[in-house]
C-alpha cells in the first residue's frame, strides 16, 4: 500500500514538473477563495516539484496573490450588502468592528499560525473596515510562517507534530513574526 502511495505523490510531482509552476501557483490562489482545498498539499507539491527555494518563492507569492484577492473581492461585491444587513444585528456589528481594530501584530499573528483558515481571515476582512495597506503587510508578514511551515513539515504531519524540535521551530517562527509586525507597524505606522 505504502509503495503505491509513494508512486501516486511521485506522479503528481511529475505532472506538476511537466506543467510548471502556473499549476502550483493557480491552485494556491483558488485556495484562498475556495476553503475547501488544502493548502498544506499544494505547498508540499511545490517544495518537491520546484525544490526548496523556487516551491517557497511559488507558494508563498501565490498565496499573498490569493489573499488579496479574495478581500477584494469580498470588498468590491459584498462589503455594501454586508454593511446594510449588519446594521439590524449588533452582534454583528461589534464583530465587524473588533476585526477592523485588530492590532496589526494580533492580525499578523493570527495569520501566521499553519491551521487558521486563510478564507476565512481574507473575508472577513474584506467585510470589515480594515484598511489594504494593514491587510497587505499582514498577509505579507504573516504568510512566512504557514508557507514555512507546511513546506518543512517533514515526513508526516504527526510526526512533526510530535517532534519537539519542529514543535519549538515553530514557536520561534511565531515569535520572529510577532516581532518583525512589530518593528514594521512602529517604522510604518501600519495602524
Amino acid at each position: 500500500m505504502e509503495h503505491h502511495i509513494i508512486n501516486l505523490i511521485e506522479n503528481v510531482v511529475e505532472q506538476f514538473n511537466n506543467v510548471g509552476p502556473l499549476l502550483g501557483s493557480l491552485l494556491i490562489i483558488l485556495e484562498s477563495i475556495i476553503p475547501i482545498l488544502p493548502l498544506s498539499v499544494f505547498i508540499a507539491l511545490n517544495v518537491l516539484a520546484f525544490g526548496l527555494f523556487f516551491g517557497f518563492l511559488i507558494s508563498y507569492i501565490s498565496t499573498i496573490i490569493g489573499c488579496m484577492l479574495a478581500f477584494i473581492l469580498a470588498r468590491k461585491f459584498f462589503h455594501k450588502a454586508f454593511y446594510n444587513r449588519m446594521k439590524e444585528d449588533s452582534r454583528a456589528h461589534h464583530f465587524m468592528r473588533r476585526i477592523t481594530k485588530l492590532k496589526f501584530s494580533n492580525l499578523v499573528l493570527i495569520i501566521a499560525l499553519p491551521f487558521t483558515p486563510a478564507f476565512l481571515v481574507n473575508i472577513c476582512a474584506g467585510l470589515s473596515e480594515m484598511s489594504y495597506k494593514k491587510f497587505f503587510f499582514s498577509i505579507a508578514i504573516g504568510k512566512l510562517a504557514p508557507v514555512i511551515f507546511w513546506g518543512f513539515v517533514g515526513d508526516s504531519l504527526i510526526e512533526s507534530i510530535t517532534n519537539p524540535m519542529v514543535m519549538l521551530k515553530i514557536v520561534l517562527l511565531l515569535l520572529g513574526t510577532y516581532i518583525v509586525s512589530k518593528v514594521i507597524d512602529k517604522n510604518f505606522g501600519i495602524e
